[in-house]
């Protein structure tokens, strides 16, 4: 028995759908914490799927929508060129699993989500696999949404705001603790919300390299996890992505061991520049460096709810409850200190 998996019904119904797919299943949980929960999935004759589903308790209904999922990665991969795996089913039966889920291809690389997994990158690749990573977000930032079907998918304006307003109020549903600094930012950066000066785009919501997956030659091949994908503002999105590029020697202590601070990577200021010279200007960039803090202080404390209440499937990648509660604290911190003299 494997949690978040109903063995028999999600068995009969994927030889019912994938027409490749051959009985009996193994099924390896290979991401979760607070998030949606991804899965291997193996058949008798060796043919791999990934499946994806929401957490096992505690789901919010906003932020763990498969069936929006779903849609997005489905219209990438029919209308555009945005490496992503392909969608091959989606199940919304609730008498299947407990939870909606979808089937994709499997996508075989590298992922680089610590140092370690960089280590034997030469400069080289990682100036490829920076570059990648710029180009295929700049590519998804600047899809035509009415020709691939999800202009829909969000109000076009007014990203910052919704977003304050999202995750104050999963914030508010999550109900584990009262966190003063939250509320005091949050009133704060609504107030100094920078004019939107670029024209609406995709924003996937977590873009970095721990959501992406690498070829041989450190192309991306695969963007992964668009549970947070929205329409918004462009320059917002990358800034969250600038979060996660630590330069060497910077005291990453809330998200320790990016990849980039392996030596080989260029420096955060380059990485933003490489962003700025596909058209796009950098200049709020300081108050969505505090926004995205704030951002990732909400986020991490519904994961660190959603632990409290066991919704990982078994597994729980964010570390002890402790180290994850004590990360939104300094989280907080890393906001304020963003924010001063700005707002």
């Amino acid at each position: 028995m494997i949690r978040g998996i109903a063995l028999e019904p999600v068995s009969d119904w994927l030889v019912r759908h994938l027409p490749d797919a051959a009985a009996p299943f193994e099924f390896e949980l290979i991401a979760a914490g607070g998030s949606n929960l991804t899965y291997r999935v193996s058949d008798a004759d060796g043919h791999a799927w990934a499946l994806r589903r929401g957490p096992v308790s505690h789901r919010l209904p906003t932020a763990h929508d498969m069936g929006r999922e779903w849609r997005i990665q489905e219209a990438l991969h029919r209308h555009t060129d945005v490496p992503v795996p392909e969608p091959l089913a989606f199940c919304g039966d609730s008498s299947v699993n407990d939870s909606p889920f979808y089937v994709m291809g499997f996508a075989e690389g590298r992922i680089l989500r610590k140092v370690s997994d960089a280590a034997e990158m030469s400069e080289a690749e990682c100036r490829t696999a920076t570059e990648s990573l710029v180009d295929v977000q700049v590519a998804f930032h600047s899809v035509d949404l009415e020709a691939i079907g999800l202009s829909d998918l969000a109000r076009h304006h007014g990203y910052v705001e919704r977003q304050l307003n999202r995750w104050r109020k999963q914030y508010e549903r999550t109900g584990v603790r009262e966190l003063p600094l939250l509320e005091e930012l949050h009133g704060r950066l609504s107030k100094s919300v920078p004019p939107e000066t670029m024209p609406p785009g995709l924003a996937h919501g977590d873009y970095r390299f721990d959501n992406t997956v690498l070829d041989p030659d450190c192309r991306i091949v695969a963007v992964l996890d668009w549970e947070l994908c929205t329409i918004g503002d462009p320059l917002a999105d990358f800034g969250w992505s600038l979060l996660y590029w630590g330069d060497p020697g910077d005291a990453m202590y809330f998200i320790p061991d990016v990849p980039t601070l392996h030596e080989a990577f260029m420096r955060r200021e380059a990485y933003a520049e490489l962003y700025a010279r596909r058209g796009y200007s950098l200049e709020h960039v300081d108050y969505y460096t505090a926004f995205g803090w704030w951002k990732m202080a909400c986020i991490v404390e519904g994961a660190y709810g959603r632990i409290l209440g066991g919704a990982g499937g078994g597994m729980n990648r964010s570390g002890p409850v402790e180290e994850t509660a004590q990360r939104v604290e300094d989280l907080l911190e890393m906001s304020a200190e963003a924010a001063r003299g700005l707002i």
